[in-house]
This record gives C-alpha cells, structure tokens and sequence, in this order.
C-alpha cells in the first residue's frame, strides 16, 4: 500500500497499534473538511506495529489529546514537503473538554456551561479524576 507523502501538513507517527481510531475520533478528524489518511498496523522496526496518522492540512492539533491516547507518539509539521518541526508528546497534567465525568451527582451534570477538567493523579497507571468530584476517568 502507498500514501502519498505531503507538502503541508502533519504527520502523527508512533502511535501504539490499534490506538489510531481512538486518536482520530478524538482529534475529530472525521468532522474537518482536510485530506485524512489513518493506517492501522503498520510494520515498523521500532515498535513490531504502529498506527500513523497523515493529515494533509496545516491545522492546528490538540498535543493533550495526543499524550492521552498515547505519550509515545511523535508529531511531525511538515512544510513545503519537508520535516519542519518534529514534537515529542507527553502524557498531559489536565485534560480540558476531552473527557466527561461519568458521577451523575457531579455538578457538570447539573451545571452544563461548566468544563469537563480532569487532572492527571498517577502517571504511573496514567489515571485521570475530575477535578469538581475525584470520579476516575473511565
């Protein structure tokens, strides 16, 4: 199979197979009106199988979504048909708008103009609590 490279845009590369889907709805890929190219399983040297993502628009991505689904990911911008800027991610403090709490007792239940804010409680077992109600995210 062969995707063509592009001239501007973004790559995100590295992702751990079979995570890719989750990125792009994430990402909401599937609601811009760009040139998409998502690739599942992937053979890769480094990693056994990755997932990429090839978006063929200079558009603006949220990193925090990125270093949520995956802090092993790499974001390369790409300019002219050149590597520009290649961004290395990492797993995310606070998510903003990302996530909904799932307590129905919550106050952002009640309180709809209030954001979905969760903050990063353990790195190690990468776990997310609302910062209204300490619910762990699911």
């Amino acid at each position: 199979m062969t995707v063509d490279s592009i001239l501007n845009g973004v790559v995100i590369d590295h992702i751990t197979a079979g995570s890719g889907m989750r990125l792009f709805e994430l990402l909401k890929l599937d609601r811009m009106d760009v040139t998409v190219a998502l690739m599942k399983n992937v053979t890769s040297r480094k990693m056994g199988r990755k997932d990429i993502i090839k978006i063929d628009a200079d558009i603006p991505i949220d990193l925090d979504v990125i270093g949520f689904v995956d802090p092993g990911a790499t974001v390369n911008i790409i300019k002219n048909g050149e590597l520009a800027e290649k961004k290395s991610i990492r797993l995310p403090d606070t998510l903003k708008g990302v996530l909904r709490c799932k307590n129905p007792r919550c106050i952002v239940t009640t309180e709809q103009e209030l954001p979905q804010i969760f903050r990063l409680t353990d790195p190690a077992e990468r776990v997310y609590r609302c910062v209204y109600c300490e619910t762990k995210a699911q």
